[in-house]
């Protein structure tokens, strides 16, 4: 079977969903963000203050051009969709999860966006991040499921199975 990749914004639950979805599959579970974290020896916002966006984007494009799991579900970084090389890389032995969740909720959900290890640009709103990345997360996958308040992770895992086993 295919690697499983979870796109999607930041706070849409592809963590936690993931983490899910590799136990009831069998799967390993790899987080990109924190093979990125590992492989620089510090926080995705330390390096994002330090070394600046586009220095964060480059590593984080290595990464996804790079990493080669096996029977994995991969959850992406919410940027790692910015990369077309990178997706290109996750796709060619994945099947992408799109996990969408309406910008109200994420406003919600997100408090911290200066301090979680959020790429994005200064001045650029939460808004303005999911009118950019929406477009391609929907480009990318291969199934969407969405994911409101009333959904709870083991819902979404069992959307995503019964949508790989159709496949």
């Amino acid at each position: 079977m295919k690697n499983v990749v979870m796109v999607g914004m930041p706070g849409s639950g592809k963590s936690t969903i993931g983490v899910i979805l590799a136990k009831s599959l069998g799967f390993d579970f790899v987080d990109t963000d924190l093979v990125i974290c590992k492989r620089e020896g510090k926080k995705l916002q330390e390096i994002i203050d330090t070394e600046g966006l586009e220095k964060f984007l480059e590593i984080e494009q290595q990464v996804g051009e790079e990493i080669s799991p096996v029977n994995s579900v991969v959850a992406t970084g919410g940027s790692m969709i910015l990369s077309d090389e990178a997706m290109k890389n996750l796709k060619k032995d994945g099947i992408v999860v799109y996990v969408e969740v309406p910008l109200k909720i994420l406003k919600k959900r997100i408090t911290n966006m200066k301090t979680r290890g959020i790429a994005f640009k200064k001045g650029e709103t939460l808004e303005d991040i999911f009118r950019v990345r929406t477009p391609l997360y929907e480009k990318y996958a291969d199934i969407t499921i969405t994911a409101d308040e009333n959904t709870v992770p083991e819902d979404c895992v069992n959307q995503i199975v019964e949508h790989i086993e159709k496949m």
